[in-house]
């Protein structure tokens, strides 16, 4: 395990800047003049001489592997450039909207997890049964559905008809009250916050503003979760270590919960940890749907206009999420079974 911890850590940087190098080539299919906008802080600066100037100091007309080791300097320093759709550096603009989407993924990703692996073994252990029919058909539709589909149905049903659970992240009440000056933001994660300033009518208005997003990426995320979970119990349950527990007497609770679930959750810990990832990196049609001002929703303002700085710097920070997510997983794997070691 300590040689698995060791080679990854060493390769994750060779990894993390083969990504860079692909990111960075593919914009260089650009003509300078466009690349030179990563730089540029305002419309004022996209004059043909500012343009020119900043070209030169930031060598964008060099070959490409020295205009690769220019950028990637100014990476290493946090310099990613100034996004003209958010109105400020690429760096704030990350720290700005990834709050919004981490709290989203939390507050999605535990429903997630508990209700895949419930109905999952549930289907499983009731194998043929009307419960096992009911959620399988379940899940193959609600998985047929497209996001967009599911979310614009919600809207109409609970916004448009009833007049509840409206879009954005907070409501006029909630904003007046979180940019008062007296109300302290510990981690950016409103309903954290509400609860850590005392004030519950914001931590419920921010949860009714979630409610709707969290429902559209647990509807998809749950139903893929109970198929991987149910196909890797009807895997356990027909080993035969589960026949030599049953042949010995014991229970059949007792198998279920404390070997063949061990065994089961293998591949659901690495679908969770990567899904968890996945809704980190911004799920972009659930923010835009629901215009919820997380890091997916900026990612498809700055590629709407064309923010170069802004779409880079979403695919490098959902790219190294990933790779890190990957890594995370495999760990995982070595500690839930410990049958597995990785040389």
């Amino acid at each position: 395990m300590a040689n698995f911890l060791i080679k990854r850590a060493l390769m994750l940087p060779l990894v993390i800047i083969g990504i860079t190098f692909l990111l960075f080539s593919l914009t260089n299919l650009l003509p300078p003049e466009m690349r030179a906008s990563l730089y540029a802080q305002s419309q004022k600066e996209m004059t043909p001489e500012t343009l020119k100037e900043i070209i030169r100091l930031h060598k964008l007309d060099a070959p490409l592997i020295i205009q690769y080791s220019e950028w990637l300097k100014n990476i290493l320093k946090g310099e990613f450039g100034y996004s003209q759709s958010a109105n400020m550096e690429v760096t704030k603009a990350i720290k700005a909207y990834l709050p919004a989407t981490l709290e989203l993924t939390l507050l999605s990703i535990i429903p997630i997890f508990f209700l895949g692996t419930w109905l999952g073994v549930l289907s499983a252990v009731k194998k043929n049964s009307f419960i096992d029919h009911l959620t399988r058909a379940g899940a193959i539709s609600s998985y047929s559905l497209p996001t967009f589909v599911f979310g614009l149905l919600l809207l109409m049903i609970f916004y448009g008809g009833f007049g509840i659970f409206s879009p954005g992240r907070y409501s006029i009440y909630s904003d007046a009250i979180i940019h008062s000056g007296n109300f302290r933001q510990f981690t950016g994660l409103l309903t954290i916050d509400a609860l850590l300033n005392g004030n519950f009518r914001v931590f419920l208005d921010v949860l009714s503003h979630i409610f709707l997003p969290a429902s559209v990426l647990c509807l998809g995320s749950v139903a893929l979760l109970i198929r991987i979970t149910r196909t890797s119990m009807l895997e356990e349950l027909n080993k035969d270590y589960v026949r030599v527990a049953r042949a010995k007497g014991l229970k059949e609770n007792y198998i279920i919960n404390f070997h063949v679930k061990r065994n089961a959750l293998i591949p659901v810990i690495t679908l969770v940890s990567l899904q968890f990832v996945r809704l980190l990196g911004g799920v972009v049609i659930t923010e835009t749907v629901f215009d919820y001002p997380g890091i997916g929703s900026w990612g498809v303002k700055a590629a709407q206009q064309l923010d170069l700085a802004g779409v880079m710097g979403f695919a490098l920070m959902t790219a190294i999420l990933f790779v890190l997510g990957n890594t995370i997983a495999d760990i995982l794997y070595a500690l839930v079974d410990p049958r597995i070691r990785y040389e």
